[in-house]
């Protein structure tokens, strides 16, 4: 099924721009809450716990705080608790009660009254979405917004629907913090759930198609946009490409549902997670399905799960996904087989020492042996079409798994991977003469370490560490370990590569030789810079 997304009608932009104007005068966002409930609060709630949080909130209101409409919102759209209808006037003058249940966000909750023994003035509402504030910082600078979806497990008190519509997680942070800052006229924000991803899109691009084959995650990305004040952006209902048969974009980001989940009756089905194939097919679905849909030179960002064969290297199944495409696909972590399914069947609600979960278990255990599946990669796939026929091909794949770097890009991953790139097709141009002739500098996170014996007067490790980026960790030789130590900008590579040649009484020439193919890596992997164009 296929179609545009009929926007939203005139009556519910204004109830939602009526919402916004009332979180702005509560100052609903991410550091006010923090600062509202305190650390010990907000380490629980990232527990699952919401007892402290909810007491904080309560003598907050019971007080009259002047932050009490902030508690008020707090605890009913992050804690998901009942209110009472009147302090919930006082958080949502603009909208009002009346207005918040128009919009499905609130309703009023008559068994919460019964309980309370109150009527009338006295009756309790309660949130049926999840509302919260979501901060961040890209490329272009910080900022924050709001964020609608449907309540999860700790509010609702149960397991998630199977058409649950998730809001901003770990996976959709992952992908937004990995997304090009560059400019681009289009974007596709292929499942786009909450709308998260379309509208960080909308910072740098002119239009953005964002699709989902739920109706009710459309709904909810279009609030979103409303809510947030973002233009731009075209809703499409369908499966995969579907609802863009035919076009080609700029870009394409996709934090597709690629838990690999058994395919058999009784194991729930989560659209926002499960892709509705075997395995690892919707990752490989929507690798292959790119290339039919990237300009020239457009670039295809996605997260995915892979699986790890008794037959075959993981990596090496992603790889042949790729086609004709120009390719670098990182492998972050990987899971033992019991291990992640232990993961998804926790993350759906069903609790560990129960009959069901032992149920669930069997029959993802069941389905990695059908395959010979014995661990589970994850990891971040870029895909780019070339752009000249003849132009040098970017075809990485490595594993880099732990920490990322922690200092060094403002602005997220996604500026680092955009710089190493742009670094990759410049010096993938050069031939070993102009490489040589470059002057070339040493990034500002790179550190060398150097390690020794008590009393020796050699290292025994050299070491070139990165503190942005991936956070790279390099063993450096002699030769290597000179060369970067002199890239100050000052003089170009063949006369460094001379003056050690010289240093070490070494053949000058089978040193470029060793050595330049280590400049050429350390350029990709932005540790060593080109001088600006």
């Amino acid at each position: 099924m296929t179609s545009g997304r009929a926007p939203i009608d005139e009556r519910t932009i204004d109830l939602v721009h009526r919402l916004r104007d009332d979180l702005r005068s509560a100052g609903f966002t991410v550091e006010a809450l923090d600062d509202l409930w305190g650390t010990d609060a907000a380490s629980a709630l990232h527990r699952g716990e919401r007892v402290p949080a909810r007491r904080v909130l309560d003598a907050r209101r019971a007080g009259h705080d002047p932050a009490a409409d902030l508690a008020s919102l707090a605890e009913l759209f992050v804690l998901g608790l009942p209110v009472p209808e009147p302090e919930a006037a006082d958080a949502l003058p603009t909208l009002g009660v009346d207005g918040a249940v128009e919009l499905a966000l609130l309703t009023r909750d008559a068994a919460a009254s019964a309980r309370a023994g109150t009527t009338g003035d006295g009756a309790s509402v309660r949130a049926l979405l999840d509302l919260r504030p979501y901060a961040f910082v890209d490329a272009l600078g910080d900022g924050h917004w709001w964020i609608l979806s449907d309540l999860g497990e700790v509010a609702l008190g149960h397991e998630l629907g199977e058409q649950h519509v998730l809001g901003v997680g770990g996976a959709s942070m992952t992908l937004s913090g990995l997304m090009l800052p560059t400019p681009a006229r289009t974007v596709l924000d292929l499942g786009t759930g909450c709308g998260v991803q379309a509208i960080h899109a909308s910072r740098f691009a002119d239009r953005v198609v964002a699709t989902d084959i739920s109706e009710r995650a459309l709904h909810l990305a279009q609030l979103n946009v409303a809510l947030n004040g973002i233009e731009g952006v075209e809703f499409r209902l369908g499966s995969l490409f579907e609802p863009v048969a035919g076009e080609r974009f700029d870009r394409i980001v996709s934090n597709p549902p690629f838990v690999i989940t058994p395919r058999v009756p009784g194991v729930p089905e989560y659209e926002y997670r499960d892709g509705g194939m075997v395995g690892d097919g919707i990752v490989e679905a929507v690798m292959r399905g790119a290339a039919e849909h990237l300009e020239r030179g457009g670039i295809a960002q996605l997260l995915g799960n892979w699986e790890v064969r008794d037959d075959e290297d993981g990596l090496d199944r992603v790889r042949g996904w790729t086609g004709h495409l120009e390719h670098w696909i990182v492998e972050r972590e990987v899971q033992r087989a019991a291990e992640y399914a232990e993961t998804w069947i926790r993350d759906g609600g069903t609790r560990p020492g129960t009959p069901a979960f032992d149920r669930l278990y069997d029959a993802w255990l069941d389905d990695f042996e059908r395959r010979g599946v014995r661990e589970v990669g994850f990891g971040y796939v870029l895909l780019r079409r070339p752009a000249e026929e003849t132009a040098p091909r970017l075809a990485r794949v490595e594993r880099l798994h732990g920490p990322l770097g922690s200092g060094g890009d403002a602005g997220g991953l996604g500026v680092h991977l955009a710089a190493c790139l742009d670094a990759h097709d410049r010096q993938a141009r050069l031939d070993d003469a102009a490489l040589a002739a470059l002057r070339l500098t040493v990034a500002g996170d790179v550190t060398e370490e150097r390690h020794h014996w008590p009393g020796d007067e050699h290292p025994t490790a050299m070491l070139l560490r990165q503190g942005g980026g991936f956070g790279r960790v390099l063993s450096l030789d002699t030769g290597l370990a000179a060369l970067v130590g002199a890239c100050d900008g000052e003089l170009p590579v063949s006369v460094i590569v001379a003056a050690i040649a010289d240093l070490l009484e070494v053949d000058a020439a089978a040193l470029a030789a060793d050595l330049l193919p280590a400049v050429r890596a350390l350029v990709d992997d932005g540790m060593l810079l080109l001088p600006t164009e």
